[in-house]
């Protein structure tokens, strides 16, 4: 999960690349982030190790990234004046490397998936030894709004990276939906033979109540079954299923487990995606996508759009 945190606009406007998928791109994965107020980004060392392969991550650290690049949870947080953040997982001593020292990981790294984005490294270097600069295209659409930073063109090695990483994530995605619909086949199934025992059941009831009957047997009165109301859902249950559902990155997790309390207790969602991204740490456009995957696989639907613009989303089913 991406901590968010209070940092300057100039800091953002200057990221040419958004730092999610550019680590994406160079790791294949996302993993959790600190952003301090100067804008330099920090990442736990052991979710980089396990996925980029490394076995010991307190040598790998020592063998590829120099002391300056690295710290503890402890001092990068206090050095801003910050708290650290809640959880188990983040102790005052957890190691941290900056930006710079992930991308020294990547490039020791033998995994295939880091390669187009080593491959990308080696051009910006050839291409800088060479011409003395290396700048990024400028994108075909840029922003309209006045004095909005110029927004740049992902280079092809990192797009293509990022767009090979979410095909597999939807081949995955896919294999689920095959596996939960053979269970819910099954499930079906097994229903089904219930309502039969319960319909042969029903008829030996009747069939022994005749008997009473002609017995002149005093026949007591049943009491009437009333079906008890459905549960109403909590976040809890809406997240168990989800779980079940999803097999999503931790991005998409992390907007599920902020919606889903809200359409629970207020039973839909008309927050605006801004506000959802600064809860969150995304983007505007991630989270736009979070909720499309979550649409597909139906742990919510749109209700077209609130007065002010912002989409609308309820619980599927209700």
């Amino acid at each position: 999960m991406n901590e968010p945190s209070k940092r300057p606009d100039s800091a953002e406007q200057h990221e040419a690349i958004d730092v999610n998928d550019f680590v994406y791109a160079a790791t294949g994965a996302r993993v959790r982030r600190l952003t301090m107020p100067d804008g330099s980004h920090w990442f736990p060392a052991v979710d980089v190790c396990r996925e980029l392969g490394y076995t010991t991550p307190r040598k790998a650290l020592i063998d590829h990234v120099p002391e300056e690049h690295r710290d503890n949870l402890e001092t990068v947080t206090g050095s801003h004046g910050l708290s650290i953040p809640a959880g188990r997982t983040w102790r005052r001593d957890l190691q941290l490397i900056d930006l710079q020292g992930l991308i020294l990981l990547v490039n020791a790294c033998t995994k295939p998936v880091c390669a187009p984005f080593k491959q990308w490294v080696a051009e910006v270097i050839e291409t800088v030894q060479r011409e003395g600069s290396y700048t990024l295209e400028e994108a075909e659409v840029q922003p309209a709004d006045p004095g909005a930073p110029i927004a740049y063109a992902m280079p092809e090695q990192v797009a293509e990276a990022i767009v090979r990483l979410e095909a597999h994530n939807l081949q995955m995605d896919g294999e689920l939906a095959v596996a939960q619909r053979e269970s819910l086949a099954l499930q079906r199934e097994m229903l089904a033979a219930q309502r039969a025992t319960l319909v042969a059941q029903e008829a030996i009831a009747q069939a022994m109540g005749r008997i009473a009957d002609r017995l002149d047997v005093l026949a007591l009165d049943r009491p009437a079954v009333v079906d008890a109301p459905a549960p109403q859902p909590t976040t809890e249950s809406v997240l168990a299923d989800w779980r079940q559902r999803l097999s999503v990155t931790e991005d998409v997790w992390t907007v599920a487990v902020v919606i889903a309390p809200v359409l629970v207790e207020e039973g839909e969602l008309r927050e605006p995606l801004e506000s959802i991204a600064s809860r969150t740490g995304l983007t505007v456009r991630r989270v736009n996508e979070c909720l499309r995957l979550l649409r597909q696989h139906a742990c919510i639907r749109s209700r077209g759009g609130a007065e002010d613009g912002a989409p609308v989303y309820v619980l599927n089913g209700s």
